[in-house]
């Protein structure tokens, strides 16, 4: 009984052994990866190459734009806050990380490593089967490709890539399939994103930027003080914030943050140093004086600043001199670009620095709409009759919210009744707030309106056309990224970027036509120092009698390479009429300008674009 279990055993244990060596050959492609013959093996090298390559891309757009590869849409400012919800910096709009939009609310746009992680994946199965094969091609391969999903992981050294896709390869009698491809690249991006966090997260705690800003408009500009003298003191507003922001971009730019690869040249340079322990990557701050910038300054006097004398009135000259007391208060907004760097590697955002009333704005400030529990809509009670027209007053029905506050409330349709079409409903009283309309095939519309002051209004509907848009450059189709906005005066804008998205929805109107055609570029900007040297008012005595000194500051710009540049363009006012939208197309046709070569060619491409104007064809 005995040998008949143990031959048992050894029978049981053969057939484990055959069945495993048959599921060893059956799956022998999944259990040990699968073989690719050594013809067809460049083919494949060739897609991996093209997946870094593409990665690549994406992080170098990450880096560029603050950690988006699509910017998302684009608000623009206002008087109060002229920053819009981007900052052109050299051409490319890079989102803000904190802002102030037009009408005065705070906003906050800063992304997490899984939004990244998303909009790489995004990205690169996009593009991915667009890799060139043609070389593959023409020696007799067969390449077949399907739809890739692609998942990326963001480390603080390395990206890693993973691609599933079917590739199938033949040439001859021989093929192969490969499912899964894996791509690791050197990057800092996930560290740049971590220490612009730290970064962006000192300066909303601390407002550290305002501090600094303080500082240079006492330095620079009359806030308050006295000066011995018996005649009135005046100065001229434009001059005064000139100097500020010629300052504001010297000083701006000396500041350094944490323990960054930098040396101070001297010893009272450790004032623009902000203490951060663990920052080790150099960390770069910039402000351009042609940056949208807010200067307000009270009281004046037309463009003067002006303040009288004490001591020359009758009765007080007893005292035996004059003097003149002053004090002026300044709200200032302007753009701070800050860049982490690392020799080609670089990471940017945008944030807005605010003073307010010579004071700086307060750290951690809220917005409205980050208060979860104020609903504005629920609040409707002030009567309201909307009616809605086509340009001929015929009615049209549409869907109507009302807009206040940063809040839509949906208020109805309107229905056609006799000769109009009409809602009579309640809104949330408000002021200045607007009523908009939408209907299928023509364009939103809205219009300013009180609920609290009136209780009726018209709202006429533009028909909306869909329009194919090309642009010429001197009369040629250019060979890179254009684009071309209608902006229309109501506030709507629409947008076309050739030569991928070609087509918009227009309705009559008065437009602002904007064309920017760029074209390849190779110029590159070294590393640069420079010193910039200031009168400031002397310490002690000695500046209160009207003493200066000179004052230097050593300015390092960084290394940049750009490589795409403007080279055409221009922008005009026109109206469009229906019957020209009705055509279904435009040729847009602007002048082009000289290949930039340098930064001063780019600097003056800028400037002549605002000469160039453009010309519309339809049809």
């Amino acid at each position: 009984m005995g040998k008949r279990g143990q031959v048992t055993i050894f029978v049981i244990i053969a057939i484990v052994i055959v069945a495993a060596v048959i599921l060893i050959f059956a799956f022998r492609g999944n259990l040990f990866g699968t073989s690719i013959p050594a013809e067809l093996q460049p083919v494949y090298s060739f897609y991996s190459e093209c997946l870094a390559l593409e990665t690549e891309n994406a992080l170098n757009i990450l880096g560029t734009q603050g950690g988006r590869i699509e910017s998302g849409e684009f608000a623009p400012g206002s008087d109060f806050a002229p920053y819009s919800s981007h900052l052109n910096f050299l051409s490319i709009p890079v989102p803000y990380w904190y802002y102030v939009s037009s009408n005065g609310i705070v906003r906050e746009n800063v992304p997490s490593v899984s939004e990244m992680e998303t909009e790489v994946e995004n990205f690169i199965a996009e593009r991915i089967n667009d890799c060139d094969f043609s070389d593959f091609y023409s020696q007799g391969f067969y390449i077949t490709l399907n739809e890739p999903s692609v998942e990326v992981s963001i480390l603080d050294g390395r990206v890693d890539v993973s691609v599933s896709e079917r590739v199938e390869v033949s040439r001859g009698e021989v093929s192969a399939v490969k499912t899964n491809h894996e791509v690791s690249v050197e990057s800092k991006i996930g560290k740049f994103h971590g220490l612009a966090l730290d970064v962006y997260n000192k300066q909303i705690e601390d407002a550290f930027l305002e501090d600094y800003t303080i500082d240079v408009l006492r330095l620079y500009a009359p806030v308050d003080g006295v000066l011995v003298q018996c005649s009135p003191a005046t100065w001229r507003g434009p001059e005064v914030v000139d100097e500020l922001r010629s300052a504001l971009e010297s000083n701006i730019g000396a500041i350094r943050f944490g323990d960054g690869n930098y040396q101070l040249s001297e010893a009272d340079r450790e004032y623009f140093v902000v203490d951060s322990p663990g920052v080790d990557e150099q960390v770069g701050f910039l402000y351009s004086s042609s940056w949208p910038t807010r200067v307000e300054i009270v009281p004046t006097e037309g463009e003067l600043l002006y303040a009288e004398p004490v001591g020359n009135q009758e009765g007080l000259g007893a005292m035996g001199f004059c003097y003149v007391p002053y004090h002026f208060v300044y709200d200032i907004g302007f753009p701070v670009m800050v860049q982490i760097l690392d020799g080609n590697e670089f990471f940017q955002f945008p944030v807005v620095v605010i003073v307010d009333n010579n004071v700086p704005r307060q750290a951690n400030l809220q917005s409205i709409v980050n208060e979860p529990d104020f609903d504005l809509c629920e609040f409707q009670n002030a009567e309201l009759e909307v009616r809605t027209f086509d340009v001929n007053l015929n009615p049209v029905e549409a869907s109507v919210s009302y807009e206040c506050f940063e809040q839509s409330c949906r208020l109805g349709d309107t229905v056609i009744s006799g000769d109009s079409a009409v809602l009579s409903t309640n809104a949330p009283q408000c002021v200045n707030g607007y009523v908009a309309a939408k209907s299928e095939g023509y364009a939103d519309k809205k219009v300013i309106f009180s609920t609290n002051v009136d209780s009726s209004v018209d709202v006429i509907l533009d028909r909306e056309h869909e329009v194919s848009v090309d642009v010429r450059v001197g009369g040629i189709e250019p060979s890179g990224l254009s684009v071309v906005t209608f902006d229309k005066e109501d506030g709507d804008s629409v947008t076309a970027i050739l030569p991928d998205d070609a087509t918009v929805s227009l309705s009559e109107g008065q437009y602002t036509v904007s064309v920017y055609s760029y074209g390849e570029s190779a110029i590159v900007i070294p590393e640069s120092v420079r010193f910039e040297c200031n009168e400031i008012p002397s310490g002690g005595i000695g500046g209160f009698l009207g003493q200066t000194e000179e004052r230097c500051y050593e300015v390092t710009i960084p290394r940049t390479v750009i490589d795409t540049a403007l080279t055409g363009g221009g922008s005009e006012e026109v109206y469009i009429l229906e019957s020209q939208i009705e055509q279904g197309s435009i040729r847009v046709l602007v002048d082009s300008l000289p290949k930039p070569t340098s930064l001063q060619q780019l600097q003056v491409n800028q400037e002549l674009l605002n000469t160039r104007g453009v010309d519309l064809i339809f049809g």
